[in-house]
């Protein structure tokens, strides 16, 4: 479990993040959404100990990173996983070469147990018999699906996502969110999902934090979401007529559409 209180954060005397407090649970899909320059890409750089906020408390399982020198926050970053926005594999390197990366770099584990955790890893994302493929002979899809398989080669306890559906199409994102949800939940892990994906929102929120110019202004799952008071929420989640049709659907029978 990931905690955050009263985080506030500030470039050049202006505040990006006011005083944010929040928690994200154990085995549950935690997703951080908010209209581009609310505060939700600095909130997460925070997490990961890329920023530093000025004040407020970020635990870790009640290890507060706030604290930490670079040796102890060096031992932390051992139990993320980082999933970028663009996959950032390495061009050179094959699929299997790309998971066994911080295997080699971080673990004193033998050739034959690296390639073995790979693969699994591999297998587990539906991409066995693709090893020796290179990132530019697979699609996006399968290339996001490698970048997975690298981020959970170390079995983290904590799983960063920043935007794992930008720019692929809508199905591929729903198999994208599919396999993060079935992951998340099979292993327990801590995972929080950077997104302004409407269908990931929907589809496999369960723990939703709204960032609103800096602030906190919801916090809830997706079920609640349809009938949320906040006017920014709303008019964020539901923009497109498709969603606005989706959401009168469910408030007026009540049915929820997964």
């Amino acid at each position: 479990m990931i905690e955050i209180k009263d985080l506030t954060k500030s470039f050049d005397g202006r505040t990006v993040l006011h005083g944010i407090s929040a928690t994200f649970y154990d085995g549950k899909t935690n997703l951080i959404i908010g209209q581009s320059g609310s505060g939700k890409t600095v909130l997460m750089k925070s997490l990961v100990g890329l920023l530093r906020p000025e004040s407020g408390q970020i635990l870790f399982d009640g290890r507060d990173t706030m604290s930490m020198d670079a040796t102890r926050m060096k031992e932390l970053r051992k139990e993320m996983g980082m999933l970028f926005q663009g996959s950032a594999l390495f061009d050179s390197e094959t699929v299997l070469g790309n998971v066994m990366f911080p295997l080699v770099m971080f673990t004193k584990m033998g050739q034959g147990e690296i390639r073995d955790r790979a693969l699994f890893c591999l297998e587990r994302v539906n991409l066995k018999g693709a090893e020796n493929k290179y990132p530019s002979e697979i699609s996006g899809g399968m290339q996001k699906r490698v970048a997975i398989a690298r981020a959970i080669a170390l079995n983290p306890k904590y799983l960063f996502c920043d935007e794992p559906n930008s720019g692929l199409d809508p199905k591929t994102s729903i198999l994208i969110d599919e396999l993060l949800s079935d992951i998340t939940h099979e292993y327990g892990m801590t995972t929080v999902i950077n997104t302004h994906d409407m269908n990931s929102v929907l589809g496999i929120g369960e723990n939703i934090i709204f960032i609103n110019k800096g602030h906190r202004e919801w916090v809830g799952d997706m079920t609640q979401i349809y009938n949320t008071a906040n006017e920014a929420l709303d008019d964020f989640v539901f923009a497109t007529r498709l969603f606005q049709k989706v959401k009168d659907y469910v408030v007026e029978t009540g049915n929820i559409i997964k």
